[in-house]
């Protein structure tokens, strides 16, 4: 459970090539959420399925954690324009905020966040939480919380 949410919905996936059917369901509930947080452990999957959610939104951009630059622009074909954050370096919220993390968390464009907990008094109240544990049998198991 994240904070006392109860997850919306929950999946497993056992395999990457179950990965295309789980990124259009991820859609498909987010709704207007634009704001996306991805909850999980280092190598638990995160980056690989906003690879695929991307891939499922038409984005042909190459896409990879933006460890360094901690933030990535990606557009699909139809204009729309993505925007991917990794905290995980971060030593402040000042850093966050140094790069104008709040004008492209208001943008309205989906915004993914890796490690959002870096930065608590900044996201949005409005948010999907994906949340990715990787089970004993490498499976991963995916819940999904809507926050606001």
């Amino acid at each position: 459970m994240v904070d006392g949410l109860k997850p919306e919905r929950s999946f497993r996936c056992d395999s990457i090539q179950e990965l295309p059917d789980l990124a259009r369901e991820i859609i498909s509930e987010a709704g207007d959420y634009k704001v996306w947080l991805f909850e999980g452990d280092m190598g638990a999957g995160k980056t690989t399925l906003i690879r695929e959610i991307c891939s499922a939104f038409e984005v042909e951009d190459n896409v990879s954690s933006p460890t360094f630059s901690l933030v990535n622009e990606y557009q699909n074909n139809s204009g729309e324009i993505f925007y991917h954050f990794d905290f995980y370096r971060i030593k402040s919220e000042a850093e966050a905020m140094d790069i104008g993390c709040d004008e492209y968390f208001y943008s309205g464009n989906v915004c993914f966040i890796e490690w959002p907990s870096q930065i608590p008094n900044l996201i949005p109240d409005a948010n999907l939480i994906i949340q990715v544990v990787e089970d004993a049998d490498h499976a991963r198991r995916i819940a999904l919380y809507k926050n606001g």
